[in-house]
């Protein structure tokens, strides 16, 4: 028996020693709007060095995602061009209370490659009614916020009716970007955000459309009713909405839902 509790005593001191097993990082999954492809991807370097979560990030329309969500995809978090979107998955019971959130405000440029004859900061819109002009693209507006914008900017400068016929829709905002750099059109309207990205900043040219010539766009998230982790999808968002968050959004050429 004396040797029996010794045999035991020796196992279980040999368990005790053994280091423990190292925990599960934490999981979170996105679904963002594809304005903030480059953004959003800076944004999860930032907060992932100082966090131990993996960030799966999907893109596409805000639209899209909204259709998917309603059918309870599995996301655990929502960053929307359009704050409707997840105002209206609340008023469905889709998201957690109070977890709906504003984090920037998007701006609408006209883009060309950089050897465009195209001059958008002297001619801005205008410049689309060219006979040399034979495609533009935009997002799609039926599911885009971004598309609606653009649609709304063409209307508001008086040329909508002469360039309706060159449009190409991409499916979100950085597929019509695409479009331009691949020479599928000849210009297109996207997010600024877009056009400040490393991939596009340096290939080509870009003017503002002015703010008052499409509606404000307000850009904003939730975290969804599913979500896994929910202590991860709050502490990224408020990290997003935090004063680190704001300023790489700003390096991005969002403005503040304050400004």
């Amino acid at each position: 028996m004396k040797r029996f509790f010794c045999a035991v005593l020796l196992v279980a001191a040999a368990a005790c020693s053994q280091p423990p097993e190292p925990r599960s990082r934490a999981k979170l999954r996105i679904a963002a709007a594809a304005d903030l492809n480059a953004a959003l991807g800076e944004l999860v370097a930032r907060f992932t060095a100082s966090h131990p979560i993996d960030v799966t990030v999907t893109y596409g329309s805000s639209g899209t995602f909204y259709a998917q969500l309603v059918n309870d995809a599995p996301f655990d978090l929502f960053f929307s061009a359009d704050v409707e979107y997840p105002r209206r998955l609340a008023a469905q019971g889709k998201t957690l209370a109070d977890s709906e959130f504003q984090y920037a405000v998007g701006r609408l440029v006209l883009w060309v490659p950089k050897g465009s004859p195209i001059d958008p900061a002297r001619d801005g819109l205008n410049a689309l009614a060219s006979r040399t002009v034979a495609h533009v693209a935009i997002a799609n507006p039926d599911h885009a916020p971004y598309g609606r914008a653009a649609v709304a900017a063409l209307q508001a400068e008086q040329v909508y009716d002469a360039v309706r016929h060159k449009i190409v829709f991409g499916e979100n905002v950085a597929q019509a970007l695409q479009f331009v750099q691949s020479g599928a059109a000849d210009a297109g309207i996207v997010a600024l955000s877009l056009a400040l990205a490393p991939a596009s900043r340096d290939a080509g040219r870009y003017a503002e459309v002015p703010l008052g010539e499409y509606p404000r766009i307000d850009q904003g998230g939730a975290i969804l009713r599913w979500a896994a982790d929910v202590e991860s999808a709050r502490a990224f968002r408020a990290f997003v909405i935090g004063a680190d968050g704001r300023a790489i959004l700003r390096q991005f050429g969002f403005s503040m839902p304050a400004d």
